[in-house]
């Protein structure tokens, strides 16, 4: 195996000029000194922005979408399901009524109505104004032939066109043949002379011009357009080119610089800050937290939960024993309505007299009284 095949290639170097290596280093430092604190601003505002986008405006696009939901698109719904549809399918019905009829009504107004009255439009049009309308154009031909047509034709005819050759006759004489020979003699050969000199006076002009703007432009292209495109050629784009390198360089270097700045930070603050909170928090606050929940929280939690339950049950049944006792105090004023057959009330909760088979121990309840006055029959007195 030949050992030269997996050499790496030779890098040649490129054939800048010593103008340009001799300004690259330079350049790309100043450049770098300028792009390194807008790198870093830039990176601290991005840093910002994510934070307080995962922060602040993610909660609040969704606050936002649900506000929108309840205030918006829900009434929109039940506007739309509740009052537009049922309109919607009212104002169709009456629709369908209405047009229905006045379809109708419409329908006989042009079979009952229109339709005679065009068929007598149609025998009225045939039978007089098609005459009359004949009538009045023969006639009224006929008399604008005799007064326009006719006179017009005779003054053409016998004044006219006898008097035409005459009156060619003498503006021929008179106007234009003085004029022709004005035009040949005179205004010809001037015309000429005047052309011929103008020619050679442009000629002139011509040349000398074109002599003035060769010159002209020896001398701008010598003084002015050789500088100035050598000086864009050889100073301009390589200044321009490195530039544009040392940007983007910079650029790059800024950013692993902004991100190593970003991590010391973010490490120092956790040394300083996060860590101490971090063991503070799992060192005391959790054991406290978890013997405030143990000790304290949960007792108390079940001591009030059994208070609320003792509450709940003592108002129920005060409540069931003021309803009875109520009940009880208006039959004994006003009785209880009348019945056929002398019965007890039977009631699961009262306790009676007497009663074997049905006999309640709840505490709560209120017993029956021994005395009562629904169903009894009184006594004839006499």
């Amino acid at each position: 195996m030949d050992p030269d095949k997996h050499q790496a290639p030779v890098r040649y170097e490129s054939g800048d000029g010593c103008l340009t290596v001799l300004i690259r280093i330079p350049v790309r430092i100043v450049v770098l000194v300028l792009v390194l604190p807008v790198r870093m601003v830039w990176d601290a505002l991005a840093v910002c922005a994510r934070a307080a986008d995962r922060t602040l405006l993610q909660p609040l696009g969704r606050a936002l979408s649900w506000l929108f939901q309840v205030l918006v698109v829900v009434p929109a719904h039940l506007l739309w399901e509740w009052v537009l549809t049922p309109v919607g399918h009212g104002l169709r019905w009456v629709a369908t009524a209405v047009l229905t009829r006045l379809g109708h009504g419409l329908r006989w107004l042009a079979t009952a109505v229109l339709t005679r009255l065009g068929h007598g439009l149609r025998w009225v049009y045939r039978a007089l104004l098609v005459p009359a309308g004949r009538g009045i154009r023969t006639g009224g031909g006929r008399l604008l032939t005799v007064v326009l047509v006719l006179p017009v034709v005779g003054v053409w005819r016998y004044v006219l066109v006898p008097l035409g050759p005459a009156v060619a006759w003498v503006v021929e004489r008179l106007i234009v043949l003085p004029l022709e020979w004005v035009y040949r003699q005179l205004l010809t050969p001037l015309g000429h002379g005047v052309a011929r000199l103008l020619d050679l006076l442009a000629r002139g002009v011509v040349a000398g011009s074109r002599w003035l703007w060769a010159g002209l432009d020896l001398l701008v292209t010598v003084l002015l357009v050789t500088p100035l495109v050598w000086f864009c050629r050889r100073v301009l784009t390589p200044v321009g080119r490195e530039i544009a390198a040392a940007f983007g360089v910079a650029w790059r270097i800024a950013g692993f610089v902004s991100r190593a700045v970003g991590r010391a930070l973010a490490r120092l603050a956790w040394h300083l800050v996060g860590a101490p909170l971090a063991w503070a928090y799992r060192t005391m606050c959790t054991p406290v937290g978890h013997f405030v929940r143990d000790a304290v929280w949960a007792p108390a939690r079940r001591a009030a939960v059994a208070a609320g339950r003792t509450a709940r049950n003592a108002v129920r049944t005060a409540r069931e024993t003021v309803r009875r006792a109520r009940h009880d105090a208006w039959r004994a004023l006003v009785g209880g309505p009348r019945v056929t057959e002398p019965r007890e009330p039977a009631s699961p909760l009262a306790r009676r007299l007497g009663d074997t088979q049905q006999r309640t121990t709840v505490p709560s309840a209120a017993p029956e009284p021994e005395i009562s006055l629904r169903g009894e029959k009184t006594a004839q007195q006499g």
